[in-house]
This record gives C-alpha cells, sequence and structure tokens, in this order.
C-alpha cells in the first residue's frame, strides 16, 4: 500500500484511468466485433448489404482514432488495424 500523499493520490488516479482505459478498449473491441461480423455475412452471402458494412467501418475507424488520441492505443497501432480493416472489405467488395 502507498503510504506518501503523492502516492496514494497516484494509485487512485491510475486506478480511474485503468477505468477509463479499459471502457475505450471494450468500445474498440465491440466496434471491430461487429465489422468482422458484417464481414463476414457479406462473404456468406447471408448479409446482402454493403452500406451497413461500410457504417460498421466507420464506426470502428472512429472509435479506433478516438483510442489513438487519447492515447489508449499507440497512433501507428489505431491506422494499421483501421488500414487492415479497409484492405479486408475492399477485398470483398471488389469481388461482388
Amino acid at each position: 500500500m502507498a503510504d506518501h500523499k503523492s502516492s496514494t493520490k497516484r494509485a487512485r488516479s491510475s486506478l480511474v484511468k485503468r477505468d477509463n482505459n479499459s471502457q475505450y478498449l471494450a468500445s474498440v473491441k465491440t466496434a471491430v466485433k461487429r465489422f468482422r461480423f458484417a464481414l463476414e455475412g457479406l462473404k456468406a452471402g447471408t448479409e446482402k448489404d454493403v452500406k451497413k458494412l461500410e457504417a460498421a467501418l466507420s464506426k470502428a475507424q472512429e472509435m479506433l482514432m478516438k483510442a489513438a488520441s487519447k492515447g489508449v492505443v499507440h497512433k501507428k497501432a489505431a491506422s494499421r488495424k483501421v488500414s487492415r480493416l479497409t484492405q479486408a472489405k475492399k477485398a470483398v467488395t471488389d469481388k461482388k
């Protein structure tokens, strides 16, 4: 346990930051997962709407960049992930 006044405050603030960061990460993971489900649905032929896929990609990109701006995810890691998601979307939509 922290003994000094400054270290107790630091411990408290790190708990708050951990909670905030985990919330951002959870929302990023959810947005990416929704995009992946939409992508798989389009691949399998169960889903015909490309606009739904584009909306999911837009939301995932928004969440990733917001998390990067907050410092939860590294900016280059977020950009790399967005690029890979865009490539996956392009690979599926160009076939159809």
